[in-house]
């Protein structure tokens, strides 16, 4: 196992310097969940993701979530997500290739709302998951500044607000290595939005102490299709979480 953590920490650095395209972040969870019967759960998480080779904060995360179990191997949740994410810089520039304007990198809050319904079965050791969540996400308007460089001035520029519909389907594999604490997991997540926008390939490691306290390391490629124009790069995460049950 000792071997597995030291692997998958220099995987990253060694992936983003053969991709040199894409970009490398690591992105830090801190989850708590309150079982309230056998049923019914509530949990509250924090995130924060850095971009840029870690050298520039992305967003921040605040969520809250309601669970209910109706069956074994079945839960249903219902969420809110609270974003603030860094929008990147953007520079557009005239017919004759010099520069026209430059809006400066700046935070903007978001909104988002899902519902999620995931199936689990075990198979001896193994034990698989579908996750299917529909999400809604709507960003404010906001202005914000851009300098001129025909004009050599700052001027106010807004930002239209926007809503996005999105499905995302995420499976999971799990396997419990007898008689050890860690638990290794594997998983494919596809966002579409009426058509494929980004997967995301996942694996990693679960540590869990006293049935309470579980830390994760993981590792993750997200592909991006960018057909909403972000021009977002493909991207490898190194995760750390951590999650307390109560």
């Amino acid at each position: 196992m000792k071997r597995f953590f030291l692997s998958l920490m220099l995987l990253c650095p060694l992936l983003v310097a053969h991709a040199q395209s894409d970009d490398f972040g690591i992105w830090y969870t801190v989850n708590a969940e309150k079982k309230i019967d056998k049923k019914w759960s509530v949990e509250g998480e924090v995130e924060f993701r850095t971009r840029n080779n870690t050298r520039t904060a992305d967003c921040w995360n605040f969520e809250a979530d309601v669970n209910f179990k109706p069956v074994k191997g079945i839960k249903i949740s219902a969420g809110y997500m609270f974003m603030l994410d860094n929008v990147k810089e953007k520079i557009t520039y005239n017919p004759d290739g010099n520069y026209n304007n430059w809006r400066p990198s700046y935070w903007a809050s978001s909104h988002r709302v899902m519902i999620n319904v995931t199936g689990s079965k075990k198979f001896g050791r193994f034990e698989f998951s579908l996750r299917e969540r529909w999400q809604y996400t709507y960003r404010p308007s906001k202005t914000t500044t851009r300098y001129d460089f025909d004009n050599a001035y700052w001027e106010d520029t807004n930002v239209r607000s926007k809503g996005k519909n999105m499905l995302r389907s995420r499976l999971t594999v799990e396997y419990d290595i007898p008689k050890c604490k860690v638990d290794p997991y594997a998983s494919v997540e596809l966002f579409n939005a009426l058509r494929l926008e980004r997967v995301r390939y996942t694996a990693g490691v679960d540590y869990k102490l006293k049935k309470i306290h579980t830390f994760s390391l993981y590792y993750r490629y997200q592909a991006v299709n960018n057909f909403d124009g972000d021009n977002d790069p493909n991207r490898h995460v190194l995760g750390l979480s951590y999650k307390y049950k109560f």
